[in-house]
């Protein structure tokens, strides 16, 4: 991909923000893009080092308040015409319910996950508790002469300890799953706010 491709792909993905605040993103990116044209880099090549212009896009537009999305484009392109208006009315109630209990299951989808990760985490410092508790343990055990406790303790510490190391990473790359899906979730709202969604 060459820097023109980058740029339009990049301008895309931010079309919900005002045209100020594209034009500062796109020249940030595009100095970037020279500065490593100038440290000996080829046009591809520093465009690559960059990353995707659609998560670049999206990481920006997660970070920027809604109140400062383009106004322009989170007004509807056209009315409700008054059939669709009665037909809403009408229907309301089938559609008012399904619409409560999507958000009931999308809500607790998300807590459940978070449920999950708290209790990995849980389980992590349980394991950590046990290491410690096991090599006091194993101490204790051994000052008072039983020394195959002693080194049963010692052992069931050493194996808190791995699984705890081996669990951590693993809670690590759950809550950054997790924070990352609900980034999406928050910038895909955004941009539905945003304009995304409008009647064409």
């Amino acid at each position: 991909m060459n820097k023109q491709e980058f740029l339009r792909r990049l301008q895309q993905g931010l079309a919900p923000l005002p045209p100020e605040q594209q034009n500062e993103h796109l020249a940030f990116y595009s100095e970037m893009i020279d500065d490593r044209l100038e440290d000996g880099l080829s046009e591809e090549e520093a465009v690559a080092a960059i990353g995707s212009p659609e998560e670049i896009a999206a990481q920006i537009l997660a970070n920027t308040p809604l109140s400062q999305v383009n106004a322009e484009q989170s007004k509807p392109r056209r009315g409700l015409k008054t059939w669709e208006i009665v037909l809403l009315a009408v229907c309301s109630p089938i559609w008012v319910p399904l619409l409560i209990a999507a958000a009931s299951v999308i809500f607790s989808l998300f807590a459940v996950l978070w449920s999950l990760i708290i209790t990995l985490w849980a389980v992590g410092i349980s394991l950590v508790a046990g290491t410690f508790a096991g090599i006091a343990a194993a101490v204790l055990f051994i000052v008072q002469g039983h020394g195959l406790t002693g080194l049963a303790m010692l052992g069931t510490g050493l194996i808190c300890a791995g699984l705890s190391v081996f669990l951590f990473f693993g809670c690590v790359a759950a809550s950054k799953g997790g924070v990352r899906l609900v980034k999406k979730a928050f910038t895909s709202v955004k941009r539905r706010l945003a304009g995304k969604g409008t009647v064409q």
